[in-house]
């Protein structure tokens, strides 16, 4: 039985807030719905052929309200002795590991949804572009705590070297 490379021995993930899915689903909701009801009205007032193209954006607001819950749940993050471990994914799965010294700056990002709902998302920055990473959908005292705490293990990683 070979082991799970996205399951590290000792390492507790924690869940996102499930807030999350309602502020992904409002958004999805406002993109999709504003099409939605652009067609159904010309279904209406035209002709019942855009029926036929109103079905798209209606199949693919039904395929989130399935899909949007279970991306959430699959992401999770733990804070190690030496780094952060954050990992997304159902059928695509990502693991990203930032250590703690090779973080440059941490933001804290809220937009109105967010900010409604209570949620924010951490970036973290590295030097190199490709191993930055996102947390979404922390509660916010949670973004604010692991802010203060990634700066200073980063700091204090920083002063080691």
């Amino acid at each position: 039985m070979t082991a799970d490379p996205f399951s590290p021995g000792g390492v507790v993930f924690r869940p996102v807030s499930g807030n999350l899915v309602t502020v992904r689903l409002i958004s999805a909701g406002l993109s999709l719905g504003i099409p939605l009801l652009a067609l159904a009205a010309l279904a209406v007032w035209v002709t019942p052929w855009f029926w036929l193209g109103a079905a798209v954006p209606l199949a693919l607001l039904l395929w989130l309200l399935w899909l949007v819950p279970r991306q959430v749940r699959a992401i999770g993050y733990a804070e190690a002795d030496d780094d952060l471990v954050i990992r997304r994914g159902i059928l695509f799965k990502s693991m990203s590991i930032v250590p703690y010294g090779r973080m440059q700056f941490v933001d804290v990002h809220q937009g109105p949804l967010d900010r409604h709902f209570g949620i924010s998302s951490v970036q973290l920055h590295t030097a190199s572009a490709s191993t930055d990473a996102t947390l979404p959908g922390l509660p916010a005292d949670e973004a604010s705590r692991l802010r203060d705490r990634l700066t200073a293990r980063g700091e204090a990683r920083l002063a080691g070297l």
